[in-house]
């Protein structure tokens, strides 16, 4: 239970059987971590919980912890992970700016336990948001609906937000004692609270902050909220892994004091989705290893006592997907990674006809060489279209598929296959691993099945 669907299915059980939860994300790191910025958790009441933002050194205090952290509202919570004799402020893989975002921290950044020091002797910083369920709901929600349709989705979530602009810690005071909007609970009426959530792709488009959370008409116009977050939108921070943003010097004319505010910015993505294309035994591994990776995985095959809902159980989708399909095909394999695997000449034939002409993020054909040279041959010759067409899916093949990281069996293959898709489909620059003797470039993104880079996602693993 440590990847985003289960979350989002505890989630759901929560929400429909009245069970307090919270969700704790990490908005920033230092030095070692092992999860970095975006990695999520769900603690429930009952003691059920789901997804890790450690490697399980935090996860029993975090549990523990939770929801008296959350008590009066979202807090922030900062992890030390070095030994106890470590002296955070020293390591030399920290930035100053890293220094600097963490001095004089107020009571309102995280809770009054200050940093915690777990002596794991990683020489690193995690910063923890946790929020209640009602809070990171309508988060979720987005996030399974980027899910649904396939669309990515920017948001930011608000981290901090401090006077900047006083010479003192009594002007501050002085400031908000003054201010009409000042509340009891110490909080400035027209104050954002720490959790906001914050729609960066609509906010783009309507030129107004369009938020998650309900908030007050203060918050709503609170200026130097706006006009951080339409620099957030504009700035397009969020790409492929989650920012953690500083905004220094934002200036309310009308109050003449600055304040700075500290952002996680990241890009909702959709599953990854894996297309099989064969529905044989030593399919079984590829799908229970990718699906641990929480990839979207369908598997496909003309042979109807193949493609069976009971030898699948773990895929999201098994049909049987007759070879004339081919706009099914195509639909099914666009941004996808697809493993054509049926130990059918007839059937490789067909898919990769189709494949060719309408190349996927990433292609691998299981077999020997001379075998897919064949199949190659064979499509090109009887191509009734421009040849040239095929080109960049051809380019694109992998063959054989998957690394040759040694062992035997489907296990092992599967385990092939899965390293170098996911090298691909996560846009890993392979010469920068140590891999032996695999040779290999810089795949293309998923997003971009562009004829004129295919080349450079070919991986030479086999001689």
């Amino acid at each position: 239970m440590n990847n985003v669907s289960d979350i989002l299915k505890l989630a759901d059980q929560a929400q429909s059987e009245q069970i307090e939860a919270v969700l704790a994300t990490v908005v920033h790191t230092q030095g070692s971590a092992y999860r970095k910025a975006g990695a999520m958790m769900l603690i429930c009441a009952d003691g059920r919980s789901a997804g890790m933002i450690s490697g399980g050194c935090l996860e029993p205090h975090i549990i523990k912890k939770a929801f008296w952290l959350t008590r009066q509202g979202p807090v922030v919570q900062v992890y030390q992970t070095g030994d106890d004799n470590y002296d955070s402020a020293k390591h030399e893989s920290w930035t100053e700016n890293d220094e600097a975002d963490n001095e004089d921290l107020d009571n309102d950044y995280f809770d009054s336990e200050l940093e915690l020091n777990f002596g794991i002797g990683c020489n690193g910083r995690v910063h923890v948001l946790f929020e209640r369920l009602a809070t990171a709901l309508p988060l979720l929600q987005s996030l399974k609906q980027v899910r649904q349709t396939g669309k990515p989705q920017n948001v930011a979530t608000l981290v901090r937000y401090q006077l900047s602009g006083c010479q003192n810690q009594a002007q501050a005071s002085h400031y908000q004692n003054q201010s009409r909007n000042y509340q009891s609970s110490g909080r400035i009426e027209s104050e954002p609270p720490i959790g906001l959530h914050v729609d960066l792709d609509q906010s783009a488009i309507t030129k107004e902050t369009v938020y998650f959370n309900q908030v007050s008409e203060p918050v709503k116009n609170n200026p130097i909220l706006n006009k951080a977050v339409s620099t957030l939108s504009s700035e397009h921070y969020a790409q492929n892994k989650a920012q953690f943003v500083t905004l220094q010097g934002l200036r309310d004319n009308q109050l003449q004091h600055r304040v700075q505010t500290q952002w996680l910015v990241r890009r909702l993505q959709p599953q990854i989705k894996l297309l099989i294309c064969g529905a044989g035994n030593d399919v079984m591994p590829l799908v229970t290893l990718a699906k641990m990776q929480d990839w979207h995985v369908t598997v496909i095959d003309s042979r109807s006592h193949y493609a069976t809902r009971s030898r699948f159980m773990q895929a999201d989708k098994v049909l049987c997907l007759p070879l004339q399909d081919k706009d099914t095909l195509i639909e099914l394999s666009r941004n996808a990674a697809v493993a054509v695997m049926s130990h059918s000449l007839t059937q490789d034939r067909a898919r990769l006809k189709v494949l060719f002409a309408h190349p996927p993020a990433y292609l691998g054909q299981l077999g020997p060489k001379y075998r897919t040279e064949r199949l190659i041959n064979e499509i090109t010759e009887a191509y009734d279209g421009n040849v040239a067409k095929l080109q960049p899916g051809i380019a694109k093949l992998q063959y054989p598929i998957g690394y040759k990281l040694g062992g035997e069996g489907p296990e092992a293959l599967a385990l092939g296959i899965m390293a170098q898709m996911n090298a691909v489909m996560h846009e890993v620059d392979l010469s920068t691993v140590d891999s032996g003797n695999i040779t290999s470039k810089q795949p293309t993104h998923r997003s971009q099945v562009d004829s004129s880079q295919a080349a450079n996602a070919r991986f030479e693993v086999f001689n």
